[in-house]
């Protein structure tokens, strides 16, 4: 009897035991792999491996598990394996995948995703593709995206937005899933994102207000980080550049090559149960505008503590500092890369700090707990001739539980608020509050079909304006015909609160004098897109899709003829219509090209014309290869020549030749190589801009980023 209870005992203290699953996962080259993301079947627990392809799973009970190691580029691999009364050591090799089909999108649904089997078009950047093209600022790639343009800082998915001088957006910007918009103006602030910091980009195109609320009415842009290194590692990246000397002898207003340079430093650790990563950035940029210069500094730092396996609490924090010339539009044709005599000598201080906190918790094998709250504090002032400042605290909180009783029904549902106190004497001091509560459902009704249905119900007061109520319900089916051939399409609605900077600005600035408008309404719109995804073979992918989104009272900026001021208001009717279409084609695991293509209908419906900056063609291609450690790339960027413009302004004066405007047609080239083949942690990337210094504005009266070449190097240790 005793050798029973003796036997029991010691299984019983085994059961108890905790053990760990740790290995380095690398690539067929015994190239390490970083940022795998490795996850036990069945269960919320996992980890990613660190810059050196090292991985650990920590606490770990007896018994039979089966790991799932999946990496942007390879083949997901699976192993099985049984802990009984010691630690295990498990080492993967994962071979490269010609076709990305298994990429994992969130923000679709706000938990992870293959993004074969989303209801909605999705784009994906990993963060190896804007090292490659030397990006140190957010806004860039977004010109690298399918589907997306740009006009100077503004994004527009699909036509949703033209220019709106940094008041309103119509995308909703999230750095893991906290929303990341100003309190003020309700922009996105490019710059502040530490690019070098992110492990992807995720675009959710068309209205996601059903998930996501006011600013989503056109898509949504969700940036995930890196993971915490399990072992001490440093990152250090540094580039120089030059920009090239203007096409005329007389817009070369300083007679010099300008220069623009950057430093990254970033350190990853791990102690005990807790791991952060700390990263200072400092950007500089002469400018090859006079009076378009900037000097940058970004701080981040991201922790996390681990209570247990399945729970645990991590911070953000992000902040930039910045110093920089005020460059509205051009003095003219003659002079296109100087400001007017008006405006010359005039600088903006902006300081820009934000807080987030992200509790998640796994409950049960059912569900899981996500509470997110956040702090944006902006403090800007310029020396323009009204002297304009704006302090704004922004404050947001959210709580998310997602049920899954089994891998064919899963439901997320939430509910967030936020508060806004600003001080300024462009906006006065307006106060704003906002709620919300949501909930969907996806459904497996087999392995082939999946159906989506989420609602929204939104409550938004700003300031003295009238309260106003929203519901975003919004429907969508995934439906796969067979292994080449992909069926998806959604339906939805959106809206958009005005922003404060939309509603309360009153100031003047080059000559142009903006009034409020207390009148302006939210605007609200329906959304529908058919698509397909298909694959006749490994090597080769094709993804076309139709789009309708139809607006109503569409808040544009516009001149009032009463007096020639700029206001916000409402248009009665906007209707965008287009299709895309986007192939990827990969003859050897080395070469790779790839085209798109948007097609735009973009309208004012009363006013029977086309909304101001929308291109009608827009279209990317572009072509990699890679042999021994070398890389080389180019990328062509094409969109039409923009029909609607700010043409009152041109009327009235305000800015010399503004009309003059063309199709743009940009090509980019880059070359790089990977020492790592050679023992040696570093890589090197030569990037040529605007290859052929073609001149061309996305904003009237400025004049687009001239001919540029730079030098950067990672290194990693």
């Amino acid at each position: 009897m005793k050798y029973f209870v003796l036997i029991f005992f010691c299984s019983y203290i085994i059961s108890l035991a905790q053990f760990k699953i740790s290995g380095k996962v690398t690539d067929e080259k015994n190239i390490p792999l970083p940022g795998v993301n490795i996850l036990i079947k069945g269960t919320h627990t996992g980890t990613a491996s660190d810059a050196d392809g090292n991985y650990t799973i920590e606490n770990i009970s007896p018994g039979k598990y089966n790991i799932v190691f999946s990496f942007l580029g390879f083949k997901s691999k699976s192993a099985s394996v049984e802990i009984i009364n010691s630690n295990m050591e498990l080492n993967i090799i994962l071979k490269e995948e010609a076709v990305e089909s298994a990429e994992i999108v969130v923000a679709a649904g706000k938990y992870k995703q293959r993004i074969s089997e989303l209801p909605v078009s999705a784009e994906i950047m990993p963060v190896e593709e804007m090292m490659k093209r030397n990006l140190t600022n957010l806004e860039d790639a977004m010109r690298y995206i399918p589907g997306l343009n740009m006009t100077q800082d503004q994004l527009s998915i699909r036509g949703s937005s033209g220019y709106s001088r940094g008041a309103g957006t119509r995308v909703l910007l999230a750095i893991d899933g906290i929303p990341f918009s100003t309190g003020d103006t309700g922009e996105i602030i490019w710059y502040i994102v530490p690019v070098t910091e992110l492990q992807r980009i995720e675009v959710i195109k068309g209205a996601a207000s059903s998930l996501y609320g006011s600013s989503a009415i056109g898509g949504v842009v969700n940036l995930i980080t890196k993971e915490i290194s399990d072992e001490p590692s440093f990152y250090i990246k540094t580039n120089f550049g030059f920009y090239d000397k203007p096409s005329y002898s007389e817009w070369d207003w300083s007679g010099e090559h300008r220069k623009f340079n950057g430093f990254t430093f970033s350190h990853s650790n791990r102690i005990n149960n807790f791991g952060f990563t700390a990263a200072l950035t400092r950007l500089e940029d002469e400018g090859y505008k006079q009076s378009g210069f900037y000097h940058r500094y970004i701080g981040y730092f991201k922790g996390r503590y681990q209570f247990t396996p399945v729970t645990s609490l991590s911070l953000i924090f992000n902040s930039v500092n910045q110093r920089n010339g005020n460059f509205i539009y051009w003095k003219d044709s003659h002079n296109a890369l100087v400001p007017p005599d008006a405006d010359q000598g005039q600088r903006i201080a902006t300081n820009r700090y934000m807080s987030g906190l992200i509790f998640n918790s796994v409950l049960s094998n059912d569900l899981q707990l996500n509470i997110k709250t956040s702090y944006y504090r902006t403090d800007w002032k310029d020396q323009t001739e009204s002297a304009n400042f704006s302090k704004t605290d922004l404050f947001r909180g959210e709580v998310q539980a997602t049920y899954s009783a089994d891998e064919d029904v899963i439901i997320v549902s939430g509910v967030e608020g936020s508060f806004t106190e600003v001080n300024s004497n462009i906006f006065n001091k307006p106060d704003g509050k906002s709620a919300g509560v949501y909930s969907q459902a996806d459904i497996h009704f087999s392995p082939e079909l999946l159906f989506s249905a989420g609602i929204r119900y939104d409550y938004t007061q700003l300031y003295n304006l009238n309260s106003f109520s929203a519901f975003s319900p919004k429907l969508g089916i995934n439906y796969n015909v067979d292994d080449k051939i992909i069926l998806r399409s959604s339906f939805g609605s959106g809206f958009r609160a005005p922003s404060v900077a939309e509603a309360f600005t009153s100031t003047t600035a080059s000559g142009i004098t903006i009034k409020p408008n207390p009148e302006l309404q939210p605007e609200t719109n329906y959304t529908f897109e058919a698509g397909i995804n298909y694959q006749p073979m490994n090597e080769l992918t094709f993804d076309a899709a139709i789009f309708h989104n139809e607006f109503y009272d569409f808040i544009e900026p516009g001149i009032d003829p009463k007096d020639g001021r700029v206001i916000f208001d409402n248009l009665t009717r906007a209707r965008n219509q287009g299709f895309e279409l986007n192939t990827n084609l990969v003859p050897c695991n080395n070469l790779n090209f790839y085209f798109s293509y948007t097609y735009l209908w973009a309208r004012d419906i009363q006013k029977k014309k086309f909304l101001k900056y929308r291109p009608r063609h827009l279209a990317l291609a572009g072509v990699e290869y890679s042999f021994a450690g070398a890389e080389f790339g180019a990328d062509f960027r094409f969109w039409s020549k923009v029909e609607e413009i700010d043409f009152e302004l041109i009327d009235l004066g305000l800015v010399p030749d503004g009309e003059l405007r063309t199709d743009v047609a940009v090509l980019d080239l880059r070359a790089g190589y990977n020492f790592i083949n050679s023992g040696l942690p570093l890589r090197v990337f030569l990037n040529l801009k605007n290859a052929f210094n073609y001149n061309y504005v996305e904003l009237i009266g400025n004049l687009a980023p001239i001919r540029n070449i730079s030098l950067s190097a990672e290194l990693i240790f």
